[in-house]
């Protein structure tokens, strides 16, 4: 063996046997922030996304895709759906409702995707949302779907079919 390879082979064999020493950082534990906006996505999307009951897939999974559009207001003014909501990109995971970008595009995809509830993406966001709320807007809230009003409760209110959300809330 040359000089050159075994130098290259004992710092291969280091590499392999320290990687065993790095970890993923445990994640931050779920917090709803009832805040005014804007509200960033959860770095650390894991628990959100358990706390929302939905798988943790793949981040490559794009089976069965569909796109809801997603507008929000409070006031009146726009609030910006930002990118990786549902999305825990440290450990290579989302839930089955994610966006991928500050579009307003919610993407359903993967196991899971045909049963997610606007509750549950506001639960993957990490944003209090009740029929009174929207983060700190308490005024009362109104859900549009395809322009038709919808009623509370929002667990119930399946995202899967709809081509256009629009939420409305109000601080009075």
């Amino acid at each position: 063996m040359t000089r050159r390879r075994g130098i290259a082979t004992v710092a291969l064999a280091t590499l392999v046997a320290g990687s065993g020493c790095l970890q993923q950082a445990a994640p931050a534990p779920y917090e709803e922030r009832d805040g005014a906006p804007p509200w960033p996505a959860p770095r650390d999307g894991i628990s959100a996304i358990q706390k929302a009951g939905l798988a943790e897939l793949p981040l490559n999974d794009r089976t069965d895709p569909w796109i809801v559009h997603l507008t929000i207001a409070i006031d009146g003014k726009p609030v910006e759906v930002v990118r990786h909501i549902g999305m825990d990109r440290p450990r290579a995971i989302q839930a089955a409702v994610h966006t991928h970008d500050n579009t307003g595009q919610v993407w359903l995809e993967g196991e899971g995707n045909r049963t997610v509830t606007l509750a549950q993406f506001f639960t993957v966001w990490g944003v209090r949302f009740t029929e009174k709320c929207l983060g700190a807007a308490c005024g009362g809230v109104t859900v549009l779907v395809d322009g038709r009003e919808q009623s509370p409760p929002w667990d119930q209110l399946v995202m899967r079919g709809a081509r256009k959300i629009d939420v409305q809330a109000r601080t009075r």
